[in-house]
């Protein structure tokens, strides 16, 4: 595998973390980004362990002269990226009577305005280079979740944009596809949890209790759908959706 410029946001922990520990083993140098490079000390620390390539980068997603600055140091330190893992996200859940326009806009800022801000940047290297590779992660909780009005619209959305990048950037040798985890053990799920009063262990057996392959999904679940998205050998799979979440979903 050609060892590439790989750009993972939400990368400080969870699955942005599993994923970026990923594509190092797999041989690229690695920009971790959050939203402080302090926050992006723990991945970044671990994948220089492994033998791997990572810078962090403290950048809001959602700020358009933060994502472009990113870039600039991106490009000078470790070269132009042709891979992009846009993980970056937040929840800010209520039911829709008790939703504040704030939470609302939050939600949509990092999901969607930070997908197409660091899309847009990334695909003028990736043009210029004749390859690229887009991952958008979505969630199971597009196709509609309680008390998730926001982040399942937002989640919906990236799958659209998802579509339409591919359609649109398929002729410069860019495959563009989303991922939509299901249930998967994290921090944010574990917020999650902690919202509708419920402790976290008795939320995961009840959740593996409703999952074919019977126990929860991990991060490195999701690192592994990644890794087959970005390689070389997935460049006539473009515009999917992949839900991961242990069985078939509508």
């Amino acid at each position: 595998m050609t060892s590439r410029t790989a750009i993972v946001t939400g990368a400080a922990r969870g699955i942005g973390a599993s994923v970026a520990l990923r594509l190092a083993r797999e041989g690229h140098a690695v920009a971790v980004l959050d939203l402080t490079e302090e926050m992006c000390a723990a991945t970044v620390d671990a994948i220089r362990a492994d033998g791997g390539r990572a810078l962090a980068i403290g950048a809001d997603v959602g700020d358009e002269a933060a994502v472009a600055a990113a870039f600039d140091v991106i490009e000078q330190q470790l070269g132009a990226p042709t891979i992009l893992v846009n993980n970056a996200g937040i929840i800010r859940d209520n039911l829709l009577f008790k939703m504040a326009t704030a939470d609302w806009d939050a939600v949509m800022n990092v999901h969607l305005r930070g997908a197409f801000l660091v899309s847009r940047a990334a695909q003028a290297h990736m043009t210029r280079a004749g390859f690229g590779r887009i991952v958008n992660m979505s969630s199971s909780s597009a196709l509609g979740n309680r008390g998730q009005a926001n982040y399942a619209a937002a989640k919906a959305g990236i799958q659209g944009f998802t579509k339409t990048l591919a359609i649109e950037l398929g002729r410069f040798g860019i495959t563009v596809n989303s991922i939509g985890p299901g249930w998967i053990q994290t921090e944010m799920t574990a917020a999650t949890a902690e919202r509708i009063g419920v402790p976290f262990e008795e939320m995961l057996t009840q959740w593996a209790g409703q999952i074919p392959v019977g126990r929860v999904g991990q991060p490195e679940d999701i690192a592994h759908a990644v890794s087959f998205f970005v390689s070389e050998q997935a460049g006539f799979v473009s515009g999917q959706v992949l839900y991961v979440a242990g069985g078939p979903l509508d």
